[in-house]
This record gives C-alpha cells, structure tokens and sequence, in this order.
C-alpha cells in the first residue's frame, strides 16, 4: 500500500496552451490598405485607357489616307506608284497616338495629383492595351483585308482602296510613352511636395576648437 498524498503532493494542473497568434508577416496593416487602394487604382486606370482606345481606332479610321488600287483583270496594282500614303497611315497613328498620350497622362493626373506607381503603371498597360486595341479596330472597320475577292467586286479598271494597315508595329508605343512622360512631368512640376522636417534646436553645438 502507498502513503496518501497530502495536499503539497498533489499533481498541479498543466496551464492552458497559449491562444495561437494571428499570422504576421510583417506588414503594417496600414501599409496593405494602401498598396491595395494603390493595385486598384492602377487597374482602374487601365481599364479606362484601354476602352479609350476605341476613340484611337475610330480616329485613325477616319483621318488616314487611302491608298488607291486597280486592278486589269489578272493582279492588283498601286494606282499611284510614287504616292506617300502608306507611310501616310503609319505617320496618322503616330500623331493620334502622340495626342491620346497627352491627353490620357493629363487626365491621369488631374484626377489624381499625388500619381504613385499604380497610377504609372495602369497608364502604361492600359495604353498598351489601347493601341493594340485602336489598330485592330481600325483594320477590322476599314477596307477589305481579301484585295481578290475586292477587286473581282469593283471590276476591271475601277479604282478601290486598300486595307488600312499599320507597318510601323513601333507605334503601338507611341502611347504608353507619351501619356507616362506627360504624367511624370505633370507630377514632377506640379505635384505635391513632401513636408519638410522641422529643423531641430535642440542638438548640441560643436566643442569650441583649441
């Protein structure tokens, strides 16, 4: 038989296990709100740039010269052998592309004067997108890419317009670098300046020198 325990003997019970913490990587709570406030502004800002570019396409539709074909019969051929209006086309995207820029990073910054990276960025995608969407509109609303089948349709001797093509792929990037540039420079002249530090009174003065 064993001795009964006294009171001092007796086992003490095993403290509760600590309540697990919530995980923390790091970052402020503060500091998520803005990046997110920050990711959906720029993806705002990108959707609208993108839609715009359907004024782009429609533009360029309008405004780029045509380039008269003929046809004898047997093969397609330029009407005006010694013409600029291919490169005419590509030099009329540039310009609209080079305005839609100056007018998209304006706006950007109109509607928000402290800019940040979501802002540049979304400008950036966005006219991106913008463009690609401006050329195809404009190639999908314009002339018939089957100059055959175009030609057969007019008939012999009777002069029709190409299909509106842009050769320079370059310009797709006209855009994006004009509207990024104006808004930097917009933000750069006219943003908002950080507070500067107070001066401090209180640090000590240098030891006279011997």
């Amino acid at each position: 038989m064993t001795a009964p325990l006294t009171p001092h003997d007796q086992p003490s019970t095993p403290p509760p296990y600590p309540a697990p913490e919530a995980p923390n990587d790091g970052v402020p709570e503060e500091e998520r709100m803005a990046l997110g406030q920050e990711l959906r502004r720029g993806a705002l800002t990108a959707l609208l740039v993108a839609v715009s570019g359907v004024v782009l396409g429609l533009l360029w539709l309008w405004l780029a010269p045509r380039i008269p074909l003929i046809s004898d019969g047997k093969a397609v051929y330029l009407k005006d052998s010694e013409g600029e209006q291919a490169a005419g086309s590509d030099g009329t995207f540039v310009l609209i592309a080079l305005g839609m820029g100056v007018v998209t990073g304006a706006v950007a910054f109109w509607r928000c004067r402290r800019g940040g990276v979501g802002i540049v960025l979304g400008l950036a995608v966005g006219a991106v997108l913008g463009s690609l969407l401006a050329w195809r509109l404009g190639v999908w609303l314009g002339p018939t890419q089957d100059l055959v089948a175009h030609a057969k349709a007019v008939g012999t001797k009777k002069v029709f317009d190409a299909p509106l093509e842009l050769r320079a792929k370059g310009a797709l990037l006209i855009w994006p670098i004009a509207a990024t540039l104006v808004h930097l420079g917009l933000i750069s002249t006219f943003g908002p300046r950080d507070a500067q530090p107070a001066p401090r009174w209180d640090t000590p003065a240098p030891p006279p020198q011997s």
